[in-house]
């Protein structure tokens, strides 16, 4: 019988992938905890939570636990007309842990489809007032998903070239340093005396697919009180960010200026299933709810609240929200402190950053995005058993929160190893 590996090029088309370059994929056969093991049956730390996901570990037993527990309950009904247990109580206890503000929640299947639906708020809160506006404000180098409006706001054009000529009405804001903030707000109190700005949608403190870039929370916080004194709606995409990486249950949690609007994915439902959420203010539900029709978010995926999503994203918050949990993230976050004392004056090391429990650097070598010399560095970290996904010259780490000390000192010596190579 054919190997997966093989089998796989068939009829599968890969994310981010020019198939012409890479060929043949890496079939993963099993994953436990922090462990990924390919058909084959060598294994890889995963240093990056399967895209920031599983950061309770991959088949954690108390979330599988939970959701066969609802599959024998309730596996699917549609969310319109409809409400269920696991949904309900999903939207109670995300509230909790939130910022204060938050109070209405709309559920989707992925990161880009809750920026999308903060993007259509935004704009359609001030067309239901009347107050047209048709205006986005995002950082540069931003990166806020795949959909249409998703990409209209995101900054990385290797992913949005063809499609630019279709994108809604964007203008750009440069990312918070000590430096610029004088500058950058004094350009933007300008032009927002247009009165046509709708929204502002960023990811705080870290651009996440910017290769980790982080900001200056006090910049930040800046920029979101000029902003709603002009009214505009501030949407924060905590996709990547969101429970738990950045030490807060939410980056947003680390300034004292709470958004309007809040988009999660990812490590909601753990790693486990599809799931999104848009939090927003009671202000913002409040410009949609009428006696018209037309001013409802009329916006809706089959899949929306799924009661198995729900159950997986209640048990996640619940190893969140624990002490074994907490002390696991001030253990990666030391750890990697640690390591940041080892490696940052290095001659191949030119930058060193870290927020919570997501660390990263930069090589001191020219590199492409996805050009040779990554993908050569990409391969040294497999063949040492560690899973890492260079951006270019950036490399970072984002493992569960469950790495064990033994793991983590793998990754760094992977680390070391490189620096040794290039």
């Amino acid at each position: 019988m054919k190997k997966l590996s093989d089998r796989d090029k068939k009829h599968i088309w890969h994310p981010l992938t020019q198939h012409k370059l890479h060929p043949t994929m890496l079939a993963i056969a099993k994953a436990k905890g922090c462990i990924l093991t390919d058909e084959d049956g060598k294994e890889y730390i995963d240093g990056i939570s399967s895209w920031y996901t599983s950061v309770y570990g991959h088949c954690n037993d108390f979330i599988i636990e939970r959701v066969y527990a609802q599959m024998q309950q309730l596996d699917q009904v549609v969310f319109s007309g409809f409400t269920h247990e696991p949904a309900v109580k999903l939207s109670e206890e995300l509230i909790k842990i939130l910022p204060s503000n938050q109070e209405k929640l709309f559920f989707s299947d992925n990161g880009s489809t809750a920026t999308e639906i903060g993007i259509k708020m935004a704009l359609q809160y001030h067309f239901n007032r009347g107050d047209r506006r048709n205006v986005l404000l995002a950082f540069d180098n931003a990166f806020h998903g795949d959909t249409f409006g998703a990409m209209s706001v995101s900054g990385l054009s290797v992913y949005n070239g063809p499609f630019e000529e279709f994108f809604i009405a964007v203008e750009r804001v440069a990312t918070p340093t000590k430096e610029n903030i004088s500058a950058i707000l004094e350009k933007l109190e300008n032009r927002l005396q247009k009165n046509d700005i709708a929204g502002f949608i960023y990811e705080p403190l870290i651009q996440g697919a910017a290769a980790m870039q982080m900001h200056d929370p006090e910049g930040l916080e800046k920029i979101l009180t000029l902003l709603k004194k002009y009214g505009v709606i501030t949407v924060a995409d905590e996709v990547m960010t969101g429970f738990g990486k950045t030490g807060k249950y939410f980056a947003s949690d680390h300034l004292a200026i709470q958004p309007d609007v809040i988009c999660m994915s990812k490590a909601l439902t753990a790693g486990m299933v599809p799931m999104a959420a848009t939090s927003c203010t009671q202000q913002v539900y409040d410009a949609f709810f009428s006696t018209e029709i037309a001013k409802g978010l009329f916006h809706g995926h089959t899949y929306t609240a799924n009661p198995l999503a729900c159950t997986a994203a209640l048990a996640g918050i619940e190893l969140l929200t624990s002490k074994a949990m907490h002390d696991n993230i001030e253990r990666v976050i030391a750890s990697h402190q640690k390591f940041d004392l080892e490696i940052k004056d290095h001659p191949k090391v030119a930058r060193t950053r870290q927020t919570g429990t997501i660390y990263a650097l930069d090589l001191a070598v020219e590199m492409e995005r996805y050009g040779d010399l990554r993908d050569k560095l990409m391969a040294h970290f497999m063949s040492q058993g560690v899973f890492l996904r260079p951006l270019g010259s950036t490399i970072y780490i984002s493992a569960p929160y469950v790495v064990t000390n033994e793991q983590l000192r793998k990754i760094y010596d992977s680390i070391k190893a490189v620096l040794a190579l290039i």
